[in-house]
């Protein structure tokens, strides 16, 4: 058995199925950068037959990404095998179709009114099915930690005859406990017949709270690969978060003895900035690893011993995953190259046209504050490769509020309905309960989409008072889920309204 523990990571798959946290195109591109730049093992890039739009982005990063192997899921069925082939084909040899198929009592009666022997078939059928596209094919039992454990056994054993070479066991609705999904895996890792052949993978879902110790205990008992996404993004209460299996593992090398990643550490807190903001989640402050307290001390004593010696209070080195590197900022004097070079530091790939508009960006914010930081500058990115066709722009804002005043704003957008349209203006002035909410009540009375804001984040992109701000909003205009917009400015209005513009825009493109 190998000792080194693959890293899968599903962000764009998984992680994007999390309600808000859709992300497009260049959105998800960026973020595979970032994941081959951490070193991840897998990459699975998507589900291709669901819609167009997810068949493109599995493509394109096949096409572009090397180094991780490139995967694309598909259930058990012709159409969705074929349609993962043709999107991962560009990968070539470092392509890899993922298959599932339910597996446990409650899915065979209820999900698909079938009996063992038809899902040891299917399953069969779509291994075989896969491995006439590509050489490495992954199945997954679905909801296999409320599967019968003989059953199990005889579809692993089933999918490894198939062709599979890898065989993930998830706990899909998060309900296993760490001793369970641990004997499960020893278990039929003992048991099932050519198991000695491929790689055990661990999935596990944290509904319970529990999805990093179930990870690791499944580790400990014969997994060599762990499934998982950055921040713990994903459905429901989110899937194992990868930073934390990561640093567990190289933590606690006294306990998990021998095993080894092949993880650049020092991109962690880099990837997990760069998730948050391509699909709109801010990172908790106390959240393990990543979080902005994960290596803050305030209590008196604490600071002491730190001050004495790190290891009293810190188990980890923070520079060891990306804490704490800083870099000279930049100025309004600098020009396009330093920050071109910055960028290609920052891992931002653009276009000749996208690095002129983000200089302008630049220019705009350096006249504002004395240095813009490497945090600023992902944020000017963020707020470049977040556009979608942009119908309507804002040309002019003036908010007028205080504590004796009725909170007015008056906005002047720019409508465009084509590329060979000349563009219109628009204005009108409305009231609200603030500033925010006059300026977002007016574009809906110009734009004629009505949305209800769901949630509203700003957060200070660096420190100081004139740090730039980031506001994130979702925002229900009555369709099937909630669209995130983002922004970002030093003006905190203008950002809010730019973000609410964002969102509006979105689901205008979406048709």
């Amino acid at each position: 058995m190998s000792n080194q523990v693959r890293i899968f990571d599903t962000t764009l798959r998984d992680g994007e199925q999390c309600p808000g946290a859709s992300m497009n195109l260049r959105e998800k591109l960026e973020v595979a950068r970032q994941l081959a730049r951490l070193r991840a093992d897998v990459i699975e890039a998507g589900f291709p037959v669901i819609s167009d739009g997810d068949f493109e982005a599995v493509k394109k990063v096949a096409t572009e990404i090397r180094g991780p192997i490139i995967a694309g899921l598909a259930r058990c069925v012709a159409k969705d095998i074929d349609a993962a082939a043709a999107a991962v084909k560009p990968a070539g040899k470092m392509a890899r179709i993922h298959v599932f198929l339910g597996t446990s009592k409650i899915h065979r009666e209820f999900k698909f009114g079938k009996a063992q022997d038809e899902i040891l078939r299917l399953a069969v059928e779509g291994v075989k099915r896969a491995r006439q596209y590509v050489k490495d094919v992954e199945f997954s039992p679905e909801d296999a930690s409320r599967t019968e454990l003989d059953f199990l056994v005889k579809i692993v054993e089933a999918a490894i005859s198939a062709g599979a070479t890898t065989i993930n066991m998830p706990d899909t609705v998060g309900y296993a406990t760490p001793e369970q999904y641990g004997d499960m895996f020893g278990h039929v890792i003992a048991n099932a017949k050519g198991a000695e052949n491929v790689i055990f993978s661990a999935h596990c879902h944290n509904d319970l709270g529990m999805a990093v110790a179930n990870s690791l205990a499944a580790v400990q008992h014969g997994a060599r690969q762990v499934e998982g996404t950055i921040n713990g993004i994903g459905e429901r209460a989110g899937n194992a978060a990868l930073e934390e299996v990561i640093m567990a593992i190289r933590t606690r090398g006294d306990y998990y003895q021998k095993l080894h990643l092949g993880i650049k550490m020092n991109e962690i807190v880099k990837t997990s900035r760069l998730v948050s903001r391509m699909c709109g989640f801010l990172v908790q402050r106390n959240k393990a690893i990543v979080g902005e307290n994960a290596f803050a001390h305030s209590a008196g004593i604490h600071q002491d011993g730190i001050l004495k010696k790190r290891e009293t209070y810190e188990i980890m080195d923070p520079q060891e995953i990306g804490w704490g590197i800083t870099e000279l900022p930049l100025t309004k004097h600098s020009g396009r190259h330093a920050m071109a070079v910055r960028l290609k530091h920052l891992g931002f790939a653009l276009s000749d046209k996208e690095m002129e508009a983000v200089f302008a960006r630049f220019k705009t914010i350096g006249d504002k504050k004395k240095f813009v930081y490497d945090d600023d500058l992902a944020a000017l990115v963020d707020d470049r490769i977040s556009e979608v066709p942009e119908v309507w722009t804002l040309d002019y804002l003036s908010v007028s509020s205080g504590n004796q005043t009725v909170p007015t704003a008056t906005v002047r957008l720019k409508h465009t309905s084509g590329k060979k349209s000349p563009s219109e203006t628009r204005q009108d002035a409305g009231i609200g309960d603030g500033p925010v909410d006059a300026a977002l009540k007016t574009i809906d009375r110009i734009t004629g989409k009505r949305g209800k804001l769901l949630d509203y984040h700003i957060r200070a992109v660096t420190q100081g008072k004139d740090a730039i701000g980031e506001v994130t909003v979702k925002v229900d205009f009555g369709g099937k889920e909630a669209v995130t917009g983002k922004a970002s400015t030093t003006d905190i209005i203008e950002a809010s309204a730019r973000a609410y513009l964002n969102a509006v825009n979105r689901v205008l493109a979406k048709g």
